[in-house]
C-alpha cells in the first residue's frame, strides 16, 4: 500500500492504492470487518521493477460523487515516460473503476528509475497539484531540478476540470506563465529532488512537503508559488555536494526543517497538519515521518520559523505514506500492509 484516499461523500468507503497497479475499496470502519473490495486492475500498464516506480499516486476529483473521476500517476518503467491519467467509474457498476476510460492528460520523460515523485492531490483552489523528481541518477546528473524547460524536479499545478480538449490547460496564474524559451508553464515550484507526499493544510490552505535528500539530508518544505527549494545547488540547507564549502544560496528557499540521513533515517515521509480531535495535543503540528528508520515526528511553525518540534514515536514500521481522513484523523501505511494509527 502506498496512499489512501477518501472520497467526501460522506461514506464510510476509502481507496487503498497499492504500488503493483491495483486500487481497492474498503470500510473505514474500524469495526466493518467486510474484506476489501478491487476497484480497479491497471498492472497491465503499470511497471513497478523498480523500488520507486508503480502506481504511486491518486487523487478524486473534488465532485467525485456526482462525475465518478479520479485520477493516477504510475510509472511504465524507464525509458517509457511516467503518466498522468484520468479514469471514470464504470457506467454500469459505481463501485468499480473502468480501466478502458484512461485517457491520458500528461507524459513525463523519465531518464531513470528512481526519482519519480508521486505526490497527487487537489487544492483549495480545485487544481490539481503533481510532486515530481529529478528524473534519478545520483546527485540530478541532469540539472534538472534547476531546468524551468523540464518538467521533473518540480511541483506542477494543473487545472484538469476545465480544459476545452479534455486534457489539462495550465491555470493563467501559475508562476512562469509567458516566460517563453521553452519554459515549462505547467511548473508552480522548482528545485525539489524527489518530493515523496504532500498536503494542504485544511485550515490555511499551505502546501507542506517532504523532500527525499541526496546522502545527508532530509527536508521539509512550505511550498510556495514560484519557489525554488534549491537542488542540486543545495541539499537540505546545506551545499551540494557536500565537497563545495561554498555556493551561491541567493534565492533559494531553505527546508522548514531537515534532519541527518544516518544510515537509521534514509528516507523522509511528508504527513499532514493535525486538525483532528482524537489527539488535541497535536492539533496544528505538522507530523511526518521517516521510511527506515519508522521515527515519527512533529513541528510547529508560527508562519515564520518553526517554534517547536518532538519525536512522537520510535516506531518499527517502514513508513511509507501518511494519510488524513474526513474528519482530519491521521493514518500512517507501512510496507507490512497495516494501517496504522496514532495514538496518546
Amino acid at each position: 500500500m502506498v496512499q489512501l484516499a477518501f472520497p467526501d461523500d460522506g461514506s464510510e468507503r476509502m481507496f487503498i492504492v497499492t504500488q503493483e497497479g491495483r486500487v481497492f475499496l474498503a470500510s473505514r470502519n474500524e469495526a466493518d470487518t467486510t474484506p476489501a473490495a478491487l476497484f480497479l486492475d491497471i498492472r497491465d500498464r503499470v511497471d513497478d521493477t523498480g523500488n520507486e516506480e508503480g502506481l504511486l499516486g491518486m487523487a478524486l476529483d473534488p465532485d467525485f460523487a456526482h462525475s465518478g473521476a479520479f485520477y493516477l500517476y504510475y510509472t511504465q518503467g524507464s525509458p517509457r515516460p511516467s503518466r498522468l491519467s484520468r479514469f471514470t467509474v464504470s457506467a454500469t457498476d459505481r463501485s468499480r473503476g473502468d480501466p478502458a476510460s484512461e485517457q491520458v492528460l500528461l507524459e513525463v520523460p523519465e531518464p531513470f528509475r528512481n526519482h519519480n515523485g508521486g505526490a497527487l492531490l487537489f487544492g483549495p483552489d480545485g487544481y490539481l497539484y503533481l510532486g515530481l523528481g529529478d528524473g534519478g541518477g545520483g546527485g540530478d546528473p541532469q540539472g534538472n531540478g534547476q531546468k524551468l524547460t523540464t518538467l521533473l524536479g518540480k511541483v506542477l499545478r494543473l487545472d484538469v476540470r476545465g480544459s476545452s480538449d479534455g486534457r489539462y490547460r495550465v491555470p493563467p496564474d501559475n508562476p512562469f506563465v509567458g516566460r517563453g524559451g521553452g519554459v515549462r508553464e505547467e511548473a508552480w515550484a522548482y528545485g525539489l529532488r524527489n518530493p515523496w507526499r504532500m498536503s494542504f493544510d485544511r485550515a490555511t490552505g499551505q502546501l507542506w512537503a517532504g523532500d527525499v535528500g541526496q546522502d545527508n539530508w532530509e527536508e521539509i518544505d512550505l511550498v510556495v508559488k514560484g519557489g525554488n527549494y534549491g537542488w542540486n545547488i543545495m541539499e537540505g540547507s546545506h551545499c551540494y555536494p557536500p565537497s563545495r564549502t561554498t555556493c551561491d544560496m541567493a534565492g533559494l528557499i531553505r527546508p522548514l526543517t531537515e534532519y541527518r540521513n544516518d544510515g537509521a533515517n534514509c528516507s523522509v515521509s511528508g504527513g499532514y497538519v493535525y486538525r483532528g480531535r482524537r489527539l488535541p495535543s497535536l492539533f496544528g503540528a505538522y507530523v511526518y515521518g521517516d521510511y527506515c528508520s519508522g521515527r515519527i515526528w512533529a513541528l510547529r511553525h508560527d508562519g515564520e520559523r518553526v517554534t517547536e518540534q518532538r519525536e512522537l514515536a520510535d516506531s518499527p514500521l517502514r513508513i511509507v505514506s501518511f494519510a488524513e481522513d474526513p474528519e482530519g484523523e491521521l493514518l500512517m501505511l507501512s510496507f507490512d500492509d497495516r494501517i496504522y494509527r496514532l495514538r496518546e
